[in-house]
């Protein structure tokens, strides 16, 4: 289980967004203001600062934006505004991976490890039976519809397009991980270098 659930389900509720790298641009310099994220939160919304086009996607999406942020660290969050575009993604592909063990043990088991074993591609097939595999143990994961199943599918591609870890026809990306965010990932035991396609030691 990751940092943010503590019982043995899946959360799953991380199909409001997908990489959130814009949002969480915009939303952690309030937190860092506040230093509280009760009160970065309530701001963002009065003030519709993710410029959600209703109040009520606007509070879905303020949520599921502090949920990502507030799996980070202070030094992480202060980073996060002086980064570049590719680091960005890096970042907020670690704090979905923290916040949601579902993702992390996908991006650890089979992202990763098709890397590593000269895999080229990742197809929505390689998720339908890492799901199936971990359904087994997940009565959460056994009971899904159809439907429910192809969003968290899209989703997930769709964080890993946009962290530029996936193409957009499924080839497998390696990672090339900035020194100052290796630095960071790797304060972690285990090093959260595991959540990248990449040869670096994890």
């Amino acid at each position: 289980m990751t940092d943010a659930e503590t019982s043995d389900r899946y959360a799953l509720s991380f199909t409001t967004g997908t990489l959130l790298t814009r949002e969480a641009a915009l939303l952690a310099p309030a937190y860092l203001e506040e230093r509280d994220w009760e009160k970065a939160r309530d701001r963002a919304v009065a003030d519709n600062l993710l410029q959600a086009r209703t109040h009520r996607s606007g509070v879905r999406l303020v949520r599921e934006t502090v949920k990502r942020l507030s799996a980070l660290t202070e030094p992480e969050l202060e980073l996060l505004g002086d980064l570049t575009a590719t680091e960005r993604g890096h970042l907020m592909w670690v704090a979905a991976c923290r916040r949601y063990s579902l993702i992390a043990e996908f991006a650890e088991e089979v992202l990763r490890e098709r890397f590593l074993l000269l895999a080229p591609t990742l197809a929505y097939e390689d998720f339908d039976g890492f799901i199936r595999s971990k359904a087994l143990w997940h009565d959460e994961l056994a009971m899904i519809k159809d439907s429910t199943m192809q969003k968290l599918r899209s989703t997930v591609f769709k964080m890993l397009v946009e962290a530029e870890l996936l193409s957009e026809s499924g080839h497998i990306v390696p990672a090339v991980l900035s020194e100052r965010l290796l630095a960071l990932l790797n304060l972690r035991t285990p090093s959260d270098i595991r959540f990248f396609p990449t040869r670096s030691a994890a």
